[in-house]
C-alpha cells in the first residue's frame, strides 16, 4: 500500500505534524484536533511505501493510521531529546551550586 502524503505542522506547536493523505486532504481530521493544532501550515508531499523509513515514526502506524482514521499526529520528541542539544553553558546553569 503506498499513500501520496501531506504533511502538515502546527503553528501552536514546534515539532508537532499532521500527516493526511492527498486525496483525502484535511476532510477526515476532527474539528476538535483542528482547533487544538491550529490552522495547519502544509509543509510538503511525499509517497510514503511500507518501505521508507521515517525519520521520528514507524511508517506501518502511518499507513495503518491513514486507512483507518484518516490521518496521523506526529507528536514532539519528549524534552530531554530537546535538553540532549542545549548548548553546555545552558546545560550548567540548572548544575546544583
Amino acid at each position: 500500500m503506498k499513500r501520496i502524503c501531506s504533511i502538515y505542522k502546527s503553528p501552536r506547536k514546534s515539532e508537532m505534524y499532521l500527516y493526511v493523505d492527498k486525496r483525502d486532504g484535511l476532510a477526515r481530521v476532527p474539528e476538535g484536533l483542528i482547533t487544538a493544532f491550529g490552522t495547519p501550515q502544509l509543509t510538503f508531499e511525499f509517497v510514503l511505501t511500507p518501505e521508507r523509513q521515517l525519520e521520528r515514526e514507524d511508517t506501518a502506524k502511518v499507513l495503518e493510521n491513514l486507512e483507518k482514521q484518516g490521518y496521523h499526529l506526529q507528536m514532539p520528541p519528549p524534552q530531554e531529546e530537546y535538553i540532549e542539544h542545549l548548548p553546555e553553558h545552558l546545560l550548567r546553569m540548572n548544575d546544583p551550586v
